[in-house]
């Protein structure tokens, strides 16, 4: 990787960032209603997400480019867990303010900080990622003592782990307790946000096990598979509550599942890629970069769509803002795998 193309790929994530930024302050500062006192901080804190992604890029790529310092190692780690923390505050803080919109508003928003956190654990795993071709290469399949300890492998997954189970208890009991609308809307939301905090949990596995040497054959399938499920879970429940609440105000939550689903998907190239290359040489491994790609562009395409029925019936304001978003963090993801398919990816037949 040339260092023209390592800045453009760092600079992708902060790009994103500063959109989602600026569009969110913008959303919210435009006026008083419960639609943009909702879509606007959404589209604010989903800019957590593109940082701490950053962190992640700049991770691999100093590694690639050989620029990596100790400093850096602990650098960026801290700034996605700071933002993750940081969100979670926020979220918190409108929870407990009562404006309008402020139950989905606050409880999403915790969502939010809760990936933050799970991508920061995967910046983590990524400090000895310049381990994964040396150990991809190895015919013995021993495990590298340079890389993670077991404590240390097992830590990272339980990290995420955890934070995926948050989500999910968080998930259930907006559904069981919850009394009003909002409260299914919220559920359903933090639904999505726990596939894709569980999507990344086979990330951050795949990049610890393999940083490690540890990570075995039989793997491929599994963390494949989990992300697909997730996105695919999201995905059909997005569809069920479109449809199923089809002349009620609350179906819009519908088109924020199916964009969560394709973030999901968009986990799932960087998954798939690491699978197929584990001592293997895949030849379309150049190609995987389009996944993030597709599903950035599904996002885009199904929120213009979405931003046209908004002029005649209100309540698909919020998804129409926050999918743009979510088109956001997928071209970041693009420029994730595109990172990982640099440096691991092996020429040739």
């Amino acid at each position: 990787m040339n260092h023209g193309i390592s800045i453009l790929f760092r600079t992708i994530p902060l790009a994103m960032a500063a959109f989602c930024f600026a569009y969110g302050a913008y959303i919210f500062a435009a006026g008083t209603d419960a639609a943009r006192l909702t879509a606007g901080p959404v589209v604010f804190y989903l800019g957590s997400i593109c940082i701490a992604l950053y962190c992640t890029a700049a991770t691999i790529i100093r590694q690639i480019i050989g620029t990596y310092t100790a400093a850096a190692k602990y650098l960026f780690p801290a700034i996605g867990y700071t933002f993750a923390v940081l969100t979670l505050i926020s979220g918190a803080f409108i929870i407990a303010s009562h404006w309008p919109g402020a139950l989905v508003t606050g409880h999403v928003v915790c969502g939010l900080g809760l990936i933050t956190a799970c991508v920061a654990t995967a910046a983590t795993s990524s400090t000895r990622f310049s381990l994964i071709p040396k150990n991809s290469a190895d015919d013995s399949f021993s495990v590298n003592p340079a890389g993670f300890t077991r404590a240390e492998s097992s830590l990272l997954i339980f990290i995420v782990s955890a934070i995926a189970a948050i989500a999910w208890v968080w998930c259930i009991l907006l559904y069981v307790r919850g009394t009003l609308p909002a409260h299914i809307v919220a559920g359903s939301v933090m639904f999505g946000i726990a596939c894709v905090c569980t999507s990344l949990i086979a990330l951050v596995a795949s990049i610890a096990r393999q940083a490690r040497g540890s990570y075995t054959m039989a793997e491929k399938g599994k963390w494949t598979g989990l992300v697909l499920t997730m996105g695919s879970l999201a995905f059909v429940l997005g569809l069920i509550l479109i449809f199923a609440y089809w002349d009620h105000p609350i179906n819009f939550v519908g088109f924020v599942l199916i964009g969560l689903a394709l973030i999901c998907w968009s986990i799932s190239s960087k998954v798939i890629l690491l699978a197929k290359i584990w001592h293997n040489t895949f030849k379309l491994a150049s190609r995987i970069p389009i996944i993030p790609v597709v599903t950035a562009l599904a996002c885009l395409f199904l929120g213009a769509f979405l931003f046209e029925e908004a002029l005649f019936k209100a309540k698909y304001f919020v998804p129409a803002r926050v999918l743009m978003g979510f088109g956001a963090i997928c071209f970041t993801l693009f420029s994730i795998v595109s990172i990982l398919e640099s440096g691991t990816s092996k020429k040739g037949a």
